[in-house]
């Protein structure tokens, strides 16, 4: 077997090592790459543990935000090619908000996907929602059974444990994932 040069990981000399494995020429070397790994392995746990705690700590509202920038990604994965819900402008290569026709306040409808569309920060921000024009943009997107629905049950109450919005947080986690797998496929 010819054995090849190779270059050390600490101090990047040249080396012929004894096994397939070695990494490092010396002794000094080795230990210095012992301690290393060591550090990482100590830095990737604590940050593991602190998230832990953070998590642990966290109230059902922290929870709740949490979930809403993740149900939002959601939305603007889902209709980046749909265009604006109000003014119909191409969102695929700006920056896009995912708007709600009933603002998150209406707590019942703040996660319902039937109220939730991708909309221009122009229309969204700026004019408020452009309610008027969303109201004729979401009848191309849902039913107007559907709308009838989200307009009787607009003062719902939504209450969930926190346990059940860490469920819908891992829900809305790999339904981005399918859809950035589904999106990558049709590329291909």
């Amino acid at each position: 077997m010819i054995r090849k040069n190779k270059k050390c990981a600490i101090c990047e000399q040249s080396f012929y090592p004894a096994k397939t494995t070695q990494r490092v020429c010396s002794m000094k070397c080795s230990i210095e790459f012992a301690n290393q790994k060591a550090k990482e392995k100590a830095i990737k746990q604590a940050r593991k543990e602190k998230k832990e705690w953070k998590e642990n700590t966290m109230t059902a509202s922290q929870w709740k935000q949490k979930f809403q920038t993740i149900f939002n990604k959601y939305i603007r994965k889902r209709d980046e090619l749909r265009g604006c819900v109000s003014c119909g402008c191409d969102l695929s290569k700006r920056k896009f908000d995912a708007g709600h026709f009933y603002a998150t306040t209406y707590e019942g409808l703040r996660f319902n996907e039937l109220n939730v569309h991708g909309q221009c920060v122009k229309c969204n921000r700026h004019e408020h929602g452009n309610l008027h024009e969303y109201r004729k943009g979401i009848l191309n997107r849902i039913t107007p059974d559907q709308l009838k629905w989200l307009d009787e049950h607009r003062h719902d109450e939504l209450r969930l444990t926190i346990p059940e919005i860490k469920k819908l947080i891992d829900e809305y986690k790999q339904k981005i994932k399918e859809h950035e797998h589904r999106r990558n496929n049709a590329t291909d």
